[in-house]
């Protein structure tokens, strides 16, 4: 059973940053995507960044385009998303998925790290 843990989630003001990492108990190197979703109350669940399994192909929802990265590292069975200049509509609980397959179809997701940015 692949475990997705997410870190590094929290309160900070808005302008501020954070970095949310996701331990893999599996080898990333076997996902062939990895993605953030953030699921905020009274909203539908949205999908924030994702990330071939190069590390070079990212995609970026409109809304964080230029905040966000995205980034994995293989070697150490991590997923990240470094998050900057926060806004208060970047509140919610962020999970990381991954997928085995090239379509993307997100098979295993962690089970979040809250992010509240107060204005």
């Amino acid at each position: 059973q692949v475990q997705l843990v997410e870190s590094g989630g929290g309160s900070v003001q808005a302008g501020g940053s954070l970095r949310l990492s996701c331990a893999s108990s599996e080898p990333t190197d076997n996902f062939y995507c990895m993605a953030w979703f953030r699921q905020a109350p009274g909203k539908e669940r949205e999908e924030v960044a994702t990330v071939d399994h190069s590390g070079r192909d990212t995609t970026y929802a409109h809304s964080v385009q230029g905040r966000f990265t995205i980034s994995r590292e293989n070697n150490k069975n991590r997923l990240y998303l470094q998050m900057s200049s926060l806004k208060p509509e970047d509140t919610g609980e962020y999970h990381c998925a991954a997928s085995l397959y090239n379509w993307c179809e997100y098979t295993y997701r962690g089970q979040g790290t809250q992010v509240t940015v107060s204005s």
